[in-house]
């Protein structure tokens, strides 16, 4: 059963959230008097289903119905899950909260905010126990991380199916167990952002000077290992320990002003502003959101490789969308977008992941013919021995392509497949590959004949092909 979700406020972080839900199957709801709503949700769809599907290497659900509500009712009632994502007012959002459960007494709200506590938001609710914070980072249809934050009166049966759902379409719910003021993530982002100030007041650096030193080092470190981990390693090998007893005392230091801010004056403001004008002025915020996607894309799919951070959640959320072919010809073996880290200088897939691409297919038909993770384990897989590319048309990031695949040969230890890559849009053969694998025990590192289970479901397969 298709599920909805009911987004209350469309702009770009409730534009974020719709697209999350929508690319993974929802249908979802809008409630935005804005006359301009949708089409400022409809720019975060364009970049949301240009982005998000490349970083898997399967296809996405097909994507779900979206709705323009002419009222809060309509739009929240008979929801699996309402985000609220109006204007940080904590008026404004008691308002819309008494809405929602009038309309839907049942109805489980999670707020977008990122300073009010869920405590706040439940002063005056019908109903306190169906409301917590769930706060996202933006692109929302991007970045995994939701920090989930309940109070005292929230039912904890609620907080356990907010992280279900979430969890559902690849977010990663942190629950957070105390309420405090702007939760986790914000306040580690204040106090790097009051030090930023203050080195633009001072005249120590500029923004983008500032920028780099983020990009360039701490930031690159924090995008895999976070902040202890990283100080774990600057300890050595007697590890955090003495990283503490080595560095633990410049705490003590008067380095940093984290106590105290600049005063924003207008001579302050016009520095940073005129800096940062000067720093990436000449791209248009489109332009800026499309290079940023590009760039998470390329280092969460990094990290997917390695199975670490937000690439080891990918994977997590990959496997639930991934389906074993049906044994047939042609099978369906890859369903996919091209991702930006795929293309080379011409712009165009390069042609080492036109390998990767077939392999990835043939991986597909070695589990329809039972040579699956499980049978690799115990001992047993094929192995290419032999491959035929040919290079019929271009292949572009962000298109949507599929492989169909043929089992061409099917005899004692041979497993002959011919790939077909197609563009989905318009069924242009792309490429196509013929490629030749043999039966091999691991232990040995050597041919050997596949079991009978085996060797019958391909040469069943390569019986379907015959005459072809």
């Amino acid at each position: 059963m298709t599920r909805t979700a009911a987004i209350i406020g469309g702009g770009v972080i409730g534009g974020g959230w719709a697209a999350r839900f929508l690319l993974n199957g929802w249908n979802v709801r809008v409630f935005d008097p804005d006359p301009q709503a949708e089409r400022k949700l409809g720019e975060v769809l364009d970049n949301a289903r240009r982005a998000l599907p490349m970083l898997y290497d399967c296809a996405l659900p097909d994507e779900g119905t979206l709705t323009f509500s002419s009222s809060i009712a309509e739009a929240v009632t008979g929801a699996d899950w309402v985000q609220e994502s109006v204007t940080e007012r904590l008026d404004l959002k008691h308002r819309v909260f008494a809405e929602i459960q009038s309309a839907d007494p049942a109805a489980l709200i999670g707020s977008s905010t990122s300073g009010f506590k869920p405590s706040e938001l439940q002063q005056g609710a019908a109903d306190p126990s169906r409301i917590m914070v769930t706060h996202p980072f933006n692109p929302v249809y991007l970045l995994p991380l939701i920090e989930v934050v309940p109070s005292p009166a929230t039912d904890p049966a609620a907080v356990e199916t907010c992280k279900t759902l979430l969890s559902s379409v690849g977010l990663y719910p942190l629950h957070v167990r105390k309420e405090i003021d702007a939760h986790i993530a914000d306040r580690l982002m204040e106090a790097v952002w009051r030090e930023g100030l203050w080195l633009v007041n001072d005249d120590i650096a500029t923004t983008e000077e500032i920028d780099n030193a983020i990009r360039y080092a701490f930031g690159l470190r924090w995008g895999q290992m976070g902040l202890f981990e990283t100080f774990r390693i600057a300890g050595g090998e007697a590890g955090m320990r003495h990283f503490i007893g080595q560095f633990g005392p410049a705490l003590a230091w008067p380095w940093t002003k984290l106590m105290d801010v600049p005063d924003l004056t207008d001579d302050l403001v016009e520095k940073i502003a005129s800096q940062s004008d000067a720093q990436s002025g000449h791209l248009s915020i489109r332009d800026l959101e499309r290079k940023r996607d590009g760039n998470l894309i390329a280092m969460m799919r990094a990290l997917k490789q390695q199975g670490n951070a937000s690439g080891r959640l990918i994977l997590d959320h990959q496997k639930t969308l991934r389906a074993t072919p049906d044994p047939a010809s042609p099978m369906l073996t890859q369903s996919r977008v091209i991702p930006v880290d795929w293309t080379d200088m011409n712009g165009h897939m390069n042609e080492g992941r036109y390998g990767q691409i077939f392999s990835d297919a043939a991986e597909e038909v070695m589990a329809a013919v039972g040579a699956d993770d499980d049978y690799v384990a115990s001992g047993f897989s094929y192995f290419t021995v032999e491959t035929t590319v040919k290079y019929l048309a271009e292949t572009h990031a962000g298109e949507r392509v599929k492989v169909l695949s043929r089992v061409t040969e099917g005899g004692g230890k041979k497993l002959r497949c011919l790939h077909e890559l197609i563009r989905a849009s318009d069924g242009t053969v792309m490429a196509t590959c013929d490629q030749l694998m043999l039966h091999v025990s691991l232990e040995t590192r050597r041919t050997c004949e596949p079991p009978e289970h085996v060797a019958a479901r391909v040469a069943h397969l390569a019986a379907l092909n015959e005459g072809d």
